[in-house]
């Protein structure tokens, strides 16, 4: 997936109401970026931090720039939470996930559980349907651990609630976490930030709800999906 404009090397001022920055860009203007990120984003808004900002020239948006990246120690970590989306569903429909590749129908945004959308909903003749819900990771507090999440999900604890009742209807649910950093080797459970959600992630898995983890591919011309990590015990 490429950008839709080149990246703008700019610096970060402060992120604040959870989805707006102010950044100052290298010719020294100082302007508000769209944060496409809810979470808490800890390590990744501190002043002075290095960022990746896709400019846009659409009328009907009040901001001009998107916050794509943010370039800490030489790693690149994606801060738009539904990139992840996009580059799973290229990789499902290219069937280039190994472990679902046999599923030939992908669609995405499909209604199920209580009031919710699974993200991919994979189906093939002859076998279960597949549930898969995507979540973006890039909290790192260890070198080369990503952890998710960043903060308490409520939502996140539904999901994977809702995966554990579509293994005992008798389908296939699969929790994928793609982690939006270059400098990852592994992935771990952020069980002190969210002890609900952990406990929730180990009766899902008990359950039957299958876990993957895959590591997007970043540059400041785009990103694709890339290799899977290991899931350790933090």
């Amino acid at each position: 997936m490429k950008y839709a404009q080149p990246l703008v090397r700019a610096t970060l001022v402060k992120r604040y109401k959870r989805f707006l920055a102010d950044v100052t860009l290298e010719d020294g203007r100082e302007v508000t970026a769209h944060c496409a990120n809810p979470g808490a984003m800890t390590g990744l808004a501190t002043e002075g931090t290095q960022v990746w900002l896709e400019p846009n020239d659409d009328p009907n948006r009040k901001l001009r720039f998107s916050w794509k990246l943010a370039e800490i120690g030489g790693a690149l970590i994606g801060m738009d939470t539904a990139m992840p989306n996009k580059l799973v569903g290229e990789a499902l429909a290219a069937r280039a996930l190994p472990e679902l590749a046999a599923y030939g129908s992908v669609r995405p945004e499909v209604k199920y559980g209580e009031n919710s959308r699974i993200d991919f909903l994979l189906s093939q003749e002859g076998l279960p349907d597949c549930y898969v819900e995507v979540k973006s990771a890039n909290l790192s507090r260890k070198a080369g651990l990503c952890e998710f999440p960043d903060t308490v999900t409520k939502r996140g604890s539904k999901h994977l609630n809702e995966l554990a009742s579509m293994v005992s209807s008798g389908h296939r649910a699969v929790m994928l976490y793609l982690v939006q950093r270059t400098d990852s080797t592994a992935f771990a459970l952020a069980d002190d930030i969210d002890p609900t959600y952990a406990k929730n992630f180990k009766a899902a898995r008990a359950a039957g709800v299958e876990v993957l983890c895959y590591r997007a591919d970043l540059t400041i011309e785009g990103a694709r999906f890339g290799k899977a990590l290991p899931i350790v015990a933090r």
